[in-house]
């Protein structure tokens, strides 16, 4: 079940204000309209938990409506990717609308304000019609077009239409002032000639509506209630009610729109620009690298949905913008995964060890928990045998009373399985030490009820059979910038906040039971961290990629 916004907030008083006033709770209806234009990213996510969240709170339908007006950019595989996220993070639409399903509509409304003296068509370059705005203190320039007779203007408009007109030559206006102080009042763009084929529409217009003019009255012909918006779109109210205003009188409700902040992740870049950028150059793979913050990134990382729906959750929705630290992501990454992620043993770094009291010929079935914080997660059995590997950071020659480890002369438990004491080691030439040699307590094995299996060590180490194990190939992925604002805080370029540590790949060996392990599952190592199987996996070779450490170890980098 997917998580509401917190019943506090502005925007839901809002919409409790306007239900004493205007609405009835079975009236409320709710959109989320992104642009086809790209992946979604976790700002989308924010919004996506916002409308949905609000749907689910109300009992409301909420529409997915796609703002396509823009051929040149948007492609269906957008449409589906969207569709797919929308879906993953555990939301249901009432309706899937597209704006060009209203081209027809809205150029017939086009039409009914140049035939009001609300719109004329502007034949100058878009350079001229730009240095006309003026500027916030000194108001602009009337178009030497603005007059033009009414009957003119709805033959130019119609050529446009039919593709007549060269692209870029004419654009419809809509008549307000050029000395209003909001400067997106000042005689907007509604209509561009653009003879370029459309993803749904094919070539079967040459002009394409401006967002401002599609964007509300879209919202008008679904009948949404409330259209919420990042507060960039606040200046585009003014605007919004103004369109609405102009279109022929009827009985239907006029929607409102509301301004919420953004909120942006430290470490993180949302601008669909700049992480083209970062695959055009090589910096990650693909727009759903695991580094990216996409919806689709995060999803191959192991990011479960109900971690990032609690993220929005929880960081709530302000009017303020602010930068929310990534650590409260991952902190809603791990407390998710703690629940739900099986547990299974892999060693990132091997250091051999020879049990040299156990049987060579021995293999042990050791039966352990695949989590324990799911009583209903069942079980799975590992190998046990003479010779085993461990991580070469828990084991030293010598080491102060804050090593809990093994190291020589000192016990361990292996977890699920036996107590043993390193006695010695073995060194190549170099001086590195190969193998170290221990003895077991046979009768220490967890769960055996015996008193040596209740006797108490201070540590307790991962380990994997070495005639058992797997390769594995492990991708240890970090925060993608070193700094937290890499746009403002880079010298230059956001280029420059690139970590050159964001991706380590190492060889690991892995229990035998992840052999089969699903892509798109996610695992935990123990005391290694969260791991979820990537697409690039074969039968011969699991690929994991690393989602979150089991603590955050970035503030002691």
């Amino acid at each position: 079940m997917a998580t509401t916004p917190s019943a506090d907030h502005f925007i839901e008083q809002i919409i409790k204000d306007d239900l004493k006033a205007d609405y009835q709770e079975s009236e409320l209806c709710f959109r989320f309209p992104p642009e086809p234009n790209g992946l979604l990213h976790i700002g989308h996510a924010s919004a996506i938990c916002l409308n949905f969240g609000l749907g689910e709170k109300y009992n409301a339908p909420v529409n997915l409506r796609f703002d396509d007006t823009n051929p040149i950019k948007e492609e269906d595989q957008y449409v589906q990717s969207i569709k797919k996220d929308v879906e993953w993070l555990g939301f249901k639409w009432a309706k899937e609308c597209y704006a060009s399903d209203y081209f027809q509509q809205l150029y017939e409304w086009a039409v009914h304000m140049i035939k009001n003296g609300d719109a004329y068509v502007d034949s100058q370059t878009s350079e001229a019609i730009a240095e006309q705005k003026g500027t916030p203190t000194e108001a602009g320039t009337e178009s030497p077009y603005r007059d033009r007779p009414v009957e003119e203007n709805l033959a130019l408009f119609e050529a446009m239409k039919n593709g007549e007109t060269e692209p870029k030559k004419n654009v419809l206006r809509a008549k307000i002032s050029m000395g209003a102080k909001n400067m997106l009042m000042r005689d907007p763009v509604m209509y561009r000639c653009l003879h370029e084929s459309h993803h749904r529409t094919g070539n079967e217009w040459k002009i394409y509506p401006m967002y401002d003019w599609a964007h509300g009255q879209s919202d008008y012909i679904e009948q949404i209630t409330h259209s919420f918006c990042t507060l960039e779109f606040q200046p585009h109210r003014e605007l919004y009610n103004w369109f609405l205003k102009k279109l022929p009188s009827s009985d239907q409700r006029k929607p409102k729109q509301r301004e919420f902040a953004r909120r942006n992740l430290s470490h993180t870049l949302v601008s669909k620009r700049k992480l083209a950028e970062l695959v055009d150059k090589g910096y990650v793979d693909s727009w759903d690298d695991p580094r990216m913050p996409t919806i689709a990134g995060m999803r191959r990382r192991g990011f479960t949905p109900a971690s990032i729906r609690n993220f929005a959750d929880a960081i709530g929705i302000g009017k303020r913008e602010n930068i929310i630290d990534v650590s409260r992501l991952e902190f809603c990454v791990r407390e998710d995964l703690n629940k739900v992620a099986d547990r299974a043993m892999a060693v990132l770094d091997p250091l051999k060890v020879v049990i040299t009291n156990y049987p060579e010929d021995k293999v042990e079935w050791i039966e352990t928990e695949n989590n324990p914080e799911d009583e209903n997660a069942g079980t799975h059995q590992v190998p046990f045998s003479r010779e085993l590997y461990i991580e070469k950071a828990d084991f030293r020659e010598e080491a102060n009373r804050k090593f809990f480890r093994l190291k020589l002369g000192k016990e361990v438990r292996l977890k699920s399985g036996y107590i043993i004491k390193a006695n010695d080691v073995v060194k190549d030439n170099d001086g590195n030490i190969t193998e170290v040699h221990c003895t077991y307590d046979e009768d220490s094995r967890s769960g055996s009820g015996t008193e040596a299996a209740l006797r108490k060590v201070k540590g307790t180490l991962h380990w994997v059979s070495a005639a058992h194990a797997l390769e594995a190939e492990v991708r240890l992925y970090d925060r993608l910038f070193i700094h937290e604002n890499p746009v403002k805080d880079a010298k230059e370029s956001f280029l420059e906040s690139v970590n050159p540590e964001s991706l380590k790949v190492t060889t690991a060996l892995i229990e035998p039971n992840l052999k089969d392990a699903e892509v798109g599952k996610t695992y935990q190592f123990q005391r290694i961290g969260y791991f979820c199987v990537d697409r690039d996996s074969t039968e011969e070779k699991r690929v994991f990629n690393r989602t979150v450490t089991l603590r955050d170890n970035w503030r002691k980098k």
